[in-house]
């Protein structure tokens, strides 16, 4: 079985699309998120996409099919909001590893049925595909504060944040993922918690380690991250990780994207991946961009030489999945600089 190096080098890999666009039209209600178990849960809990792995697995598992069937070679878990951080929203911080382990598996059993009898996807001889845990961005930062009249004060520490995250990586690994993709960074401090979560996690369990793919969100025309970082620097931030890929996604559409995916394609010394939104909202919130236009925006990255990995972020759905990896098929991935081994 080829591994996902194998793979890249080859050609561009593709991801999958917006997992919460897709839970948006099944028009679940607060009962379809609450179940049987959660059925007298003191808060609502509609909104919680993460406990639909554990209370309509149907869903979840149907969607992850839904992007294999139209060309995904990377199905990413539901777990963008997995960290006792952000489950504390709901009163679920307690609940973070069961997400983590039961997202996982419901990633795993859906890519297992998908594939064929020879252990590779359709198609695609000798690749069974791969799993990337996602590890979100939280919602509490460590480089901003949220009173602005006490600028020096922080909702939470670097500790809490890693150890979320810890938690949050232990669930995912135990869960069966190959890979960790740590994504829609717009606070690069919390990107080095979960680093060193990662890290901690494969030294104390002594496992081996898993792949890190690592994708920041440049959130306006600045080209800064919104803890003001330029794209350099959040790069140079991050490289120690020695990740599998870095990359840019969210936040904009491909075509906004363009300046920024190729000064990183420049300085990268690994490969790159890129997944925007289906354009910018609209009016109301909604992603209006065609298939054919996200996937035209990308192929244009991919002939250009800067692509290794593409897919979708928000407004994107398996039709748009489809459309981008006919786009990408037979294109040469972006080649790796060669870098010196030692300093000059």
């Amino acid at each position: 079985m080829q591994t996902i190096t194998d793979c890249l080098e080859d050609r561009i890999l593709v991801m999958d699309g917006a997992m919460g666009t897709m839970i948006q039209q099944y028009q679940l209600t607060e009962a379809d998120y609450r179940g049987e178990r959660f059925k007298d849960w003191p808060s609502d809990l509609k909104g919680n996409n993460d406990l639909l792995s554990l209370t309509r697995p149907d869903v979840i598992r149907a969607i992850h099919s839904a992007y294999l069937e139209a060309g995904a070679d990377i199905i990413e878990t539901n777990t963008f909001s997995s960290t006792a951080i952000a489950q504390a929203d709901y009163g679920m911080q307690e609940l973070a590893y069961e997400l983590n382990v039961a997202s996982a598996r419901l990633a795993r059993e859906a890519l297992k049925a998908f594939r064929d009898s020879t252990g590779s996807l359709p198609g695609k001889p000798g690749w069974g595909g791969a799993i990337a845990g996602a590890i979100g961005p939280l919602n509490k930062t460590l480089s901003l504060s949220p009173d602005v009249n006490n600028p020096g004060y922080r909702a939470v520490t670097f500790e809490e944040v890693a150890e979320a995250y810890y938690t949050q990586v232990k669930g995912l690994a135990e869960g069966g993922v190959d890979l960790l993709l740590i994504e829609t960074i717009f606070d690069t401090l919390n990107c080095k918690a979960a680093i060193y979560a990662i890290k901690k996690y494969f030294r104390d369990s002594g496992k081996p380690a898993l792949p890190i793919m690592i994708s920041g969100t440049i959130t306006d025309a600045s080209g800064r991250t919104l803890s003001g970082q330029t794209l350099e620097a959040f790069y140079v931030s991050v490289m120690h990780a020695r990740p599998l890929s870095v990359g840019l996604n969210c936040a904009l559409g491909g075509a906004q994207m363009r300046p920024y995916i190729e000064e990183l394609s420049g300085i990268a010394s690994c490969y790159v991946s890129c997944y925007p939104n289906a354009g910018l909202p609209n009016a109301m919130g909604e992603y209006d961009e065609q298939p054919a236009e996200t996937a035209g925006t990308l192929g244009e990255f991919a002939r250009a030489g800067f692509l290794n990995i593409v897919g979708g972020c928000c407004g994107t759905t398996p039709e748009h999945i489809r459309t981008l990896a006919a786009t990408v098929r037979g294109l040469a991935p972006r080649k790796l600089p060669e870098t010196a081994a030692t300093l000059q």
